[in-house]
């Protein structure tokens, strides 16, 4: 007669139980055993053949529905998300958000590296269109705009560039890396006198650059607009 899994429920034997049933669950996704949009099969028949406890299955289960691997729905079952990056990196954005004042600037210097490349391929892969709609994001900013419009405008000015890469991924991280760097927007628009005019300037370039599909000139005022933010936190720090 086959024994029934057991859980060690003593500190890192919990910890290690439940590992293994995550590994166990990630391995049948990436085999292809389980694709994205699958329901997983009934808890008591995937513990018993995985050769889990069904208390480490269900522990395994929450700790990939925190990530967006699974999408547990009451009553239906659990299902393989879609996997698509923007779901699986919103984990990172989260952590992130636990950032130390003095670790802004590392997060700076990466969007410096990340935010010019996608400029570039977006002034390749943007369509006439979304070049309109990128300059109406700039000429709805009031001319004299609270630093919370501004930093707003911001947000969704490099969010519409990111998407336009045609990179997921890329877009994904960029979008995750916003939330530390909001802070230091919002202290450069408080402190920093004409961060509002160099700020225009420089989103008006951006913009010219992708409209005259220019990726090089685009990628070199990216880099001058996030460097003016991390030059003016090196200082102010």
């Amino acid at each position: 007669m086959r024994s029934r899994p057991r859980d060690d429920n003593s500190g890192g034997g919990a910890v290690a139980v439940t590992d293994a049933a995550i590994d166990k669950i990630k391995q049948m996704i990436m085999s292809g055993e389980l694709a994205p949009g699958d329901r997983l099969p009934k808890e008591a028949d995937l513990a018993e053949r995985l050769g889990l406890s069904r208390n480490s299955l269900r522990e395994a289960v929450r700790a990939l529905a925190l990530i967006n691997v699974l999408d547990v729905r009451q009553g239906d079952g659990t299902y393989v998300t879609s996997l698509q990056p923007h779901l699986l990196l919103e984990a990172m954005s989260f952590v992130v958000d636990f950032h130390r004042d003095d670790t802004v600037l590392q997060f700076l210097e990466v969007r410096r590296i990340l935010e010019p490349a996608a400029t570039a391929k977006a002034a390749l892969n943007m369509p006439d269109e979304e070049v309109k709609e990128l300059r109406a994001i700039l000429d709805a900013l009031p001319r004299d705009p609270s630093v919370e419009e501004l930093v707003a405008n911001d947000l969704l000015f490099h969010r519409r560039i990111a998407a336009a890469s045609g990179n997921p991924v890329l877009c994904s991280l960029i979008d995750s890396l916003s939330g530390p760097t909001t802070r230091a927007r919002v202290w450069r628009g408080l402190t920093q006198e004409g961060a509002l005019d160099d700020t225009r300037e420089q989103h008006v370039m951006i913009c010219d650059a992708i409209a005259a599909r220019s990726p090089e000139v685009a990628r070199a005022w990216a880099t001058v607009h996030v460097a003016g933010v991390e030059e003016w936190l090196r200082r102010a720090l």
